[in-house]
């Protein structure tokens, strides 16, 4: 059964009734009140509730759904979903930017294994091509749901564990072996997912990932790991401040 919300409509004040709806809407989302996965009374319901028209509710639930706080689904109504994790584009890790934001991230590590550098990651690690480096993956949860699939390289010096991994992020771990991150190179993108990926991140097949390989130094200019992650698109997004000159 939907929750009955209950807000006050000031129809003295300029601000649009369509957007005090959604503003309060969005409130109970974010207070709580309307947790994901609970369902919104529908549209007509509202209107007669707060004495509005069909189609100024429907405006404030379709702003909701554009800011991706709601969905719409056959044969379900509307329903709130979890909100989008927004990431500042800084050299910090997405478990980092998790924790500040409040989040208690969790981690499984897939994989931990020492192998010979192909050529590729060679490159990107200054490298020779062949020399013993650290491959791991992990899959990265958020509210207990899986948000991010990440592939790392790192030299063949470090000797990481599946407990250290598990229980912080990989740049804590590399800070606790004495490594000053200064500077990194990144690519951002977006592409369907595999199989196996889709798999892992809970998604449908070919759903839309997004993408992002970096490259970090240390302050002496050092390359000291290399990331291929890839997020859900549904779930996650890059946020940048732009400055003009």
């Amino acid at each position: 059964m939907a929750p009955a919300l209950t807000f006050d409509i000031d129809r003295s004040s300029p601000t649009p009734l369509y957007f005090q709806l959604a503003q309060a809407i969005e409130g109970a989302i974010t207070g709580g009140d309307l947790p994901a996965g609970s369902r919104l009374e529908n549209e007509l319901l509202l209107a007669e509730r707060y004495g509005l028209s069909r189609p100024t509710v429907r405006r404030a639930v379709q702003e909701l759904v554009d800011k991706g706080l709601l969905v719409r689904k056959r044969g379900v109504g509307t329903q709130v979903i979890q909100p989008h994790v927004r990431r500042p584009v800084e050299l910090t890790s997405l478990y980092e930017d998790l924790a500040r934001a409040g989040e208690t991230p969790t981690t499984s590590v897939l994989s931990l294994e020492r192998v010979p550098a192909p050529a590729e990651i060679a490159a990107e690690l200054d490298l020779v091509e062949g020399v013993e480096i650290v491959v791991l993956r992990r899959l990265r949860y958020s509210h207990g749901e899986p948000l991010a699939l990440m592939a790392n390289y790192l030299p063949g010096r470090f000797r990481p564990t599946a407990e250290e991994l598990s229980e912080r992020g990989l740049y804590q771990y590399l800070r606790g072996q004495g490594v000053h991150l200064r500077v990194a190179h990144q690519r951002i993108g977006a592409r369907p997912a595999r199989a196996d990926e889709a798999r892992l991140l809970e998604e449908p097949p070919r759903a839309a990932l997004l993408t992002m390989e970096r490259t970090a130094f240390n302050d002496q200019g050092v390359a000291v790991e290399h990331g291929q992650h890839v997020y859900r698109a549904s779930r996650y997004e890059f946020e940048t401040t732009l400055v003009g000159r």
